[in-house]
């Protein structure tokens, strides 16, 4: 029979964790873009050797989206874009994590709670990335293609220019107020298009 437990971060336990992932990001900016992709890719691979509450797996389906969306030569995020989700993804590249991962299970509960303010964070940028692929896979399909084949195709670049667009227009518009609630996070949940991504559980 199924638990449901539910939880709520304090602004001091929010403040706690927000320390983490700056001093995370602090002792990490040298390293570079393949050391933290890297690392965020090897916590996906360790955590896909065990079973994981449903909590903790769909957080652990965005992070497979950020480090998928710095990988894909489709998607091509521009350098400003890339060194935004590289400073989300830097948090996973720190050794010294608030628990251990080898701990079964409650080894990746903080993780989960960093994915989350990440996902916050860049809301915009995985709306974005989503409907991106949806539209790739569509499309792909439509023209009896693998999603996985198609490059730099005019139609998908067009789509790609088109959605990068919105996104810096809505990140702008909220420039100075914060990145706004994770409700974008809560409509996709786990993508059912294809991406270049490494998650099992999806």
């Amino acid at each position: 029979m199924p638990l449901a437990i539910s939880f709520e971060l304090s602004d001091r336990d929010l403040e706690h964790f927000n320390q983490a992932i700056k001093a995370a990001r602090d002792s990490a900016g040298s390293k570079s873009t393949d050391e933290i992709v890297g690392a965020a890719s090897k916590l996906l691979e360790d955590a896909n050797k065990v079973a994981l509450p449903d909590f903790i797996a769909e957080r652990l389906d965005k992070l497979d989206a950020l480090i998928a969306m710095v990988r894909d030569e489709g998607w091509a995020l521009g350098d400003d874009d890339r060194q935004h989700v590289l400073s989300a993804l830097v948090y996973f590249a720190d050794p010294t994590d608030i628990i251990p991962d080898n701990i079964p299970v409650l080894g990746y509960f903080d993780d989960a709670i960093a994915i989350e303010i990440c996902v916050k964070e860049l809301k915009h940028e995985i709306d974005a990335y989503d409907e991106f692929c949806e539209y790739r896979q569509g499309e792909a399909t439509r023209r009896g293609m693998n999603p996985a084949s198609v490059g730099r195709a005019d139609w998908l670049e067009a789509r790609r220019e088109e959605l990068q667009d919105r996104m810096h227009r809505r990140r702008n518009r909220e420039a100075g107020t914060g990145y706004g609630d994770s409700s974008g996070y809560a409509r996709s949940g786990y993508t059912t298009a294809w991406r270049p991504g490494m998650l099992r559980v999806r």
